[in-house]
């Protein structure tokens, strides 16, 4: 079972499926998971194998370190397409995450102007004031839907925390049609039990839930590197393709990683 563990608080740049030359930045340890999802896909592993031994970084730490590798960007002339925070778990659990963020928009208007700041998050903490405030303000919010099935995120995403979906919906819904939808497919068995969730059992409810949030755009994705859970399967690209015209039909403009 292979695994990444990003370093902290900055990485890269990397070349992203979706997001173009990404500087990331992990506002959790470098030598451990901090998340509020247990997603038995994630490319980090399990929680409980990765525990990490030091604190996250402060927002001190964070900035300085980001301007520093801004710097010698512009040095060197390479510009990043975005800053992106994401890394082991969820950013948005840090307490600074909303100082952070406008420091962070700060430093990109002075270094890199045209570069978007995008943060991928499972959305469990957008019903914080501070987190979500923060969130409307950067350039894209990726938000993770992965089903509206409980059952299957119970089983799938393994939330460790308070996770209320209905209430995560109508969150998604007060982004004013800013939000950016992420989801996750893919197939396979699960102490046998059948996780694939690119049939119509699961897409057609989450088409109906993405219509009431009346997204920016929908980014869907498949499984990319080993995961920590055996059994789990690619989504077939013609899957994909799918789920990405029954959204088009509804007017929400879509996209597909394979």
């Amino acid at each position: 079972m292979a695994t990444i563990i990003f370093p902290s608080p900055i990485f890269g740049p990397i070349k992203s499926r979706r997001l173009g030359i990404s500087l990331g930045i992990n506002l959790l340890p470098g030598d451990g998971k901090v998340c509020t999802f247990d997603c038995l896909y994630c490319e980090c592993g399990f929680n409980s194998s990765h525990r990490s031994r030091t604190p996250l970084p402060t927002h001190a730490q964070v900035i300085e370190a980001l301007e520093q590798q801004l710097k010698k960007m512009q040095d060197e002339g390479t510009a990043p397409d975005v800053l992106t925070f994401a890394g082991n778990g969820e950013p948005t659990v840090h307490p600074q995450f909303a100082q952070i963020i406008d420091d962070t928009l700060a430093l990109r208007d002075k270094y890199f102007p045209n570069a978007k700041v995008s943060v991928l998050t499972n959305s469990t903490m957008i019903t914080r004031p501070a987190v979500f405030e923060a969130l409307k303000k950067v350039d894209n919010n990726i938000l993770k839907l992965d089903t509206v099935d409980p059952k299957y995120i119970a089983l799938v995403d393994r939330p460790n925390a308070a996770y209320k979906l209905p209430d995560i919906i109508e969150k998604l819904q007060q982004f004013g049609g800013k939000a950016v939808i992420q989801t996750m497919f893919l197939k396979g068995f699960v102490d046998g039990v059948n996780v694939d969730n690119t049939g119509n059992t699961y897409v057609l409810p989450w088409i109906e839930a993405v219509k009431k949030i009346a997204p920016r755009e929908v980014m869907i994705y498949t499984i990319d590197r080993e995961t920590p859970q055996e059994g789990l399967q690619k989504a077939t690209r013609e899957e994909l393709d799918r789920i990405v015209e029954l959204l088009q039909r509804e007017g929400i403009k879509a996209s597909a990683s394979y």
